[in-house]
């Protein structure tokens, strides 16, 4: 039984990667990239999808070789220790607005969004694959999945919270405040992340493939299980991406600003907060959840159905700051479902990686959790690429002024801007939950 401790150390690992970097990046990069940074949304939404095809090559890459690895620190422990500086100041160096014309910051944007991608990269695979090597005990991975969930949602919410509050205390541009912000948040996720790999324990050594093979590629697409299961990592994070990247634009353009009760500030950050804290919640509770239904397929089916139902009810609210806190509400309700499915996600790949072992004889743990990494990136992405698409083509546009260098947002049919930023927080994220509960209701294994 491995101690408190080290489930607390696991939990650091998604604290830092899951509730700050990926949080700040799915909530904040949209806003940031088209009104701050000076990107125009095409630009931006290219970006997105140039880094995901990136992703396709390193994130299966990573896993392989993590599998591989060999070291006094263990194979994958490293990679979290050794990685976590690098993870640091790249993610600083992302929000950072350098003095360039728009050509010199759409170069800035493409080097460090896909170094980010990258080290985000070999970081994250490997911390996902530490599961399976940590423990070969069901119950105790549920135990550590659900505190790696509450762990990432804890710190999202902490994080989303004083965002806001630390930048107006900052001051100056915005440009600075997002700066400073990098620096902060980026000095705290690389300690975060080395303390992860410093106090976690690999105790079951993997059967370790000693020749790379594109075979273990190909046995990928033959094992049922990891196709259903990475679908629905899809899904899940296509689901969350549209509501938080979207949800800037629903405070500037639905709710039309932010709001100061005493010193808190309620904000686009802050909305999405409750929901983190939601999530922690009741990704807490999930493995109570999954034991009274059954089953962690049927937990996740009734999960996926809360998540769609909330979310086409948040669609019928009326678009006025006076129904705030009911906007609020029913947030939190939609994403009592997220924090339900959370750590199963990692748990069900957990028995994909334990399936593919008995099935072909060698660990396949890190290609395996790399794809639940991979589909983090392409649903987050994707889904921020679509709103920037769908938004440029509702009718907002951004670009960069020649002359001053400011980003200068304009509106071509305002009422169509916004029917298309309340349908991109409600119903697409309802018909992305609706396909995840199928896919859930059809998941191979029973456990």
């Amino acid at each position: 039984m491995a101690p408190l401790r080290e489930k607390i150390a696991y939990a650091l690992g998604d604290a830092a990667s899951g509730g700050i970097t990926w949080k700040i990046m799915s909530v904040a990069f949209p806003l940031f990239f088209t009104h701050v940074f000076g990107l125009s949304f095409a630009d931006a939404a290219a970006l997105m999808l140039v880094a995901r095809i990136f992703d396709v090559f390193t994130d299966p890459l990573m896993g392989s070789i993590a599998d591989r690895t060999k070291s006094r620190w263990g194979t994958y422990r490293p990679w979290l220790i050794f990685g976590a500086i690098p993870f640091g100041i790249i993610f600083a160096l992302l929000l950072f607005t350098p003095d360039l014309g728009p050509a010199g910051k759409r170069v800035w944007a493409y080097t460090f969004y896909l170094l980010m991608m990258a080290v985000y990269t070999a970081v994250n695979v490997p911390y996902g694959s530490l599961l399976g090597v940590m423990t070969t005990d069901d119950n105790e991975k549920n135990q550590f999945s659900a505190f790696r969930m509450v762990g990432a949602y804890a710190m999202g919410f902490i994080t989303l919270i004083i965002f806001p509050i630390l930048q107006k205390h900052i001051g100056g541009t915005e440009q600075h405040q997002y700066a400073v912000l990098g620096a902060i948040f980026g000095l705290v996720a690389a300690l975060m992340t080395m303390t992860c790999g410093l106090m976690t324990k690999e105790r079951h050594q993997p059967v370790i493939a000693e020749k790379f093979s594109f075979k273990q590629f190909a046995d990928l697409f033959r094992n049922k299980p990891w196709v259903y299961m990475t679908s629905i990592a899809f899904c899940t994070n296509f689901f969350n991406g549209f509501r938080y990247a979207v949800v800037g634009y629903m405070f500037t353009y639905c709710i039309c600003g932010e709001f100061s009760l005493g010193r808190f500030i309620l904000n686009y950050t802050a909305f999405m907060a409750f929901s983190e804290v939601t999530c922690m919640i009741f990704g807490a509770l999930s493995p109570a959840f999954t034991r009274k239904v059954g089953s962690k397929r049927m937990a996740f089916v009734w999960a996926s159905v809360i998540c769609c139902v909330f979310s086409v009810l948040y669609f019928f609210i009326p678009m006025d700051a006076s129904y705030l806190w009911l906007m609020v509400l029913v947030s939190m309700l939609a994403s009592v479902g997220a924090g339900l499915y959370s750590p199963l996600i990692w748990s069900m790949y957990a028995d994909v990686a334990d399936y593919a072992t008995e099935k072909n004889g060698t660990s396949s743990t890190g290609l395996i959790f790399s794809s639940g990494t991979m589909a983090q990136k392409f649903g987050g992405a994707i889904s921020g690429s679509l709103i920037a698409l769908l938004l440029g083509y509702a009718g907002l546009v951004s670009h960069t002024d020649m002359v001053t260098g400011e980003t200068i947002v304009s509106i071509t049919n305002e009422e169509s801007v916004r029917t298309m930023v309340w349908a991109l927080f409600s119903l697409f994220p309802a018909a992305i939950a609706a396909i995840m509960t199928y896919l859930a209701y059809k998941f191979p294994l029973k456990k």
